[in-house]
């Protein structure tokens, strides 16, 4: 069931750009159903919003769990910038997430961090996912989803990752007042970026409320691990770690892993 209120259509957001959102009881997916919606003619700065969503999935094809009483949401996005720069939109997006997240909670510009490349954790446990899929369409421009999952009210039990949801940790912020804030925050995120002339604050930003900056990490990738310490990410979102021999290492992709929760994925 698809519900469009007046007042979500041609919302004005702070960027200036005009987003339109569509809720639904249940989706398989608010990125499928996004990127339905582009390969079907529609023009972006949509919104898709569902109650919870029947298939889930986080990155790599993990499954994330949907109970109702969660946010699930996924912004469409045509061309958002020259595709060199779309590995740059997680970073916006996880902003945004965090901004939206800390405001909820007491204390949250201390307890609300960031994971890279693109978790939000309270208090060390994960409280949001990011997975951003996109896809060509037959013009030749490419649409982005940028799906969003916070556990607003329940958190998923013996996980690989420690997760927790909001009201477990103090805040009871149902998941329609948590969604204004995140889109808000995620147009204002969009306008500092500026399609990439503005990443440079957006990684300082992320930098200033980075989990582990200067602490012992361990990354899987996708043949292996890494050990060593996490000194920064570089100014093309690359993971910056510092080896046990003092090599520097750029890492574009995988799993962090801090050594005191074992887990936190």
């Amino acid at each position: 069931m698809r519900d469009v209120s007046p007042g979500d259509r041609g919302a004005v957001a702070a960027d200036g750009r005009s987003w339109r959102v569509e809720r639904f009881a249940a989706l398989a997916s608010t990125n499928d159903a996004a990127l339905d919606r582009a390969r079907g003619g529609d023009p972006g700065d949509l919104w898709i919003v569902a109650d919870r969503q029947t298939s889930g999935r986080g990155r790599r094809g993990r499954v994330w769990v949907s109970e109702a009483g969660n946010l699930y949401a996924s912004a469409l996005l045509i061309d958002p910038c020259e595709p060199p720069r779309l590995a740059e939109l997680p970073f916006v997006t996880v902003v945004a997430v965090r901004r939206a997240i800390g405001a909820a909670v007491a204390r949250g510009d201390e307890r609300v961090r960031i994971k890279w490349p693109n978790d939000v954790l309270v208090d060390g446990a994960k409280v949001s996912g990011i997975l951003l899929e996109s896809t060509r369409l037959p013009d030749g421009r490419t649409a982005v989803a940028v799906g969003i999952g916070i556990n607003c009210r329940s958190a998923p039990v013996a996980t690989e990752t420690p997760a927790t949801s909001l009201l477990a940790c103090g805040s009871g912020i149902f998941p329609e007042r948590l969604f204004d804030d995140l889109r808000r925050a995620f147009a204002a995120a969009l306008g500092i970026w500026e399609r990439g002339l503005g990443f440079g604050e957006i990684r300082a930003d992320w930098l200033a409320h980075a989990g582990g900056i200067g602490a012992p990490i361990r990354v899987r990738l996708v043949a292996g691990e890494e050990t060593g310490v996490f000194e920064a990410i570089d100014p093309a979102g690359r993971l910056v770690l510092r080896t046990v021999d003092g090599e520097r290492r750029t890492i574009s992709a995988g799993d962090v892993f801090f050594p005191a929760t074992a887990g936190v994925e």
